[in-house]
């Protein structure tokens, strides 16, 4: 037995704003850089959008600035509880759930084997890696009910294994991306499709507190495209990944943006 051949597809001049608004998108880690990138961009195209940061303040603030209606949502990812809440409220604030973007994480700090803790090792792997199971967990009924998508965020170092002090925070992202293969096949009788973005060297804050000037020009120097990348430069991918239209086809997949630093 042979599959039907489907429609062939049709591409409005104004085919994103037909594909995401009126959709309901959470965006975790969104205060600021990548996530808060992502966010807009949903948001400017009509969906109704959640997005979240540890710091309550900040949050509020960059949801207040972004307008249309945001909703913003404060709670520590490295504190298990807090991420089911977070999630619930959002869910809650947003009358259901179609896009879930698990992107909150950071790298707390480059520290050798050595000196890594039981307390460092434990915040880590909650705040990077087992957050994104929870909220994906959290976010499940929601997501049957709409069919909806996951994408994760990893990390060039998730494949590269990152620099120096970086050990922990590199195999957390390189945990995103295989959860997202891995949920991809479970999810998938569900209509769920799942699958990963991995951003290369990303000019934001980030490498504000964690690289030195030095490193990124010759970062920099070594990419094909000569240089860093930006937030801006990462959210196609992300709204290629959340579309019916653009991505039904495509689930466990992960999407390297990375300028040709690395080449999966």
């Amino acid at each position: 037995m042979t599959n039907p051949t489907p429609a062939a597809p049709a591409w409005p001049a104004d085919l994103l704003a037909q594909e995401f608004r009126g959709k309901r998108v959470l965006v975790t880690g969104s205060s600021r850089g990548i996530g808060a990138a992502v966010a807009a961009a949903f948001a400017d195209l009509g969906a109704s959008v959640a997005i979240h940061g540890r710091d309550e303040a900040a949050v509020t603030a960059q949801a207040a600035r972004m307008g249309r209606g945001v909703v913003p949502l404060a709670g520590d990812f490295a504190d298990r509880a807090q991420v089911r809440g977070v999630v619930e409220r959002g869910i809650g604030a947003l009358g259901g759930l179609d896009v879930l973007i698990n992107n909150a994480g950071t790298m707390l700090g480059r520290v050798g084997l050595a000196d890594i803790d039981d307390d460092f090792l434990q915040r880590q792997f909650d705040l990077n890696a087992a957050s994104a199971v929870i909220a994906s967990r959290t976010a499940l009924p929601a997501l049957i009910d709409s069919r909806g998508a996951i994408v994760n965020t990893g990390s060039i170092s998730g494949r590269t294994g990152g620099s120096p002090g970086s050990a922990l925070y590199s195999a957390a992202k390189a945990f995103q991306a295989s959860l997202a293969r891995s949920l991809a096949t479970e999810l998938a009788p569900h209509g769920i499709r799942v699958n990963a973005v991995s951003p290369g060297t990303v000019a934001t804050d980030f490498h504000d507190r964690y690289s030195t000037p030095e490193k990124l020009a010759q970062t920099a120097a070594r990419i094909p495209l000569k240089r860093l990348g930006t937030a801006e430069d990462c959210v196609g991918a992300y709204l290629f990944l959340a579309s019916g239209r653009m991505a039904g086809y495509i689930t466990g997949q992960v999407i390297e943006v990375n300028g040709g630093q690395f080449f999966g």
